[in-house]
């Protein structure tokens, strides 16, 4: 760790020092870790429609949303770093936004939203603001998932990064603050990510209600 983020100055809703990470070591980061579909990815896409519009946030290389578009989805994938979206537009032949998640502006539009290890880096004090923008982007009955690293207090990694670390209890709170949420679904486990360290993860699947 390299210190609290109250340390740095922080915008209501993204970090400058995380996104400069990402943009300036997109080649090493999309070249690390696993490159396949996310573990929880086959489990949520069960839970939807055929050809259900999903919108993901934090798509990175593209390899999840690779592999919803194969399976018949309508989806629209975004990411806040334009050198990695530029990437996954050539790997998926395809336009991706670039969009910060405070700049997420729809609404009752999709039928399911997909961030996997991307909402961990909104501030803790802004996340319930980020999720009610998601809340608001759902058509009724649609779907989210969302995981986070787990550890319960915020801080930055040792390349700078910062991540809000909740538990279980925080993942939950912050979604409760954020709008009417049923939830599915909220699953503990270990993984890894960039630097390839095992550590505690939070899952979550949430429903806008009808």
């Amino acid at each position: 760790m390299l210190g609290h983020p109250r340390e740095t100055q922080l915008h209501p809703a993204r970090d400058s020092v995380t996104l400069d990470f990402y943009s300036a070591s997109v080649p090493i980061y999309l070249g690390s870790g696993t490159r396949g579909v996310r573990r929880h990815l086959p489990s949520f896409l069960d839970l939807l429609p055929p050809r259900a519009r999903i919108l993901e946030l934090g798509c990175g290389g593209g390899w999840d949303a690779e592999a919803m578009i194969a399976a018949g989805f309508d989806v629209d994938p975004t990411d806040g770093t334009p050198e990695i979206a530029r990437k996954a537009e050539e790997r998926l032949g395809r336009c991706v936004r670039v969009m910060r998640f405070d700049e997420l502006d729809a609404r009752e539009v999709y039928d399911a939203i997909w961030a996997s290890a991307s909402l961990l880096h909104v501030p803790r004090s802004s996340l319930p603001k980020i999720l009610a923008l998601v809340f608001e982007a759902l058509k009724p009955g649609g779907l989210h998932f969302a995981s986070y690293k787990g550890g319960g207090a915020e801080a930055r990694d040792r390349y700078g990064r910062y991540f809000n670390y909740l538990s279980r209890e925080d993942v939950t709170e912050a979604y409760r603050r954020s709008g009417p949420w049923e939830v599915v679904s909220v699953t503990e486990y270990l993984g890894a990510g960039y630097d390839g360290q095992q550590g505690p993860w939070v899952a979550v699947v949430v429903r806008r209600p009808d």
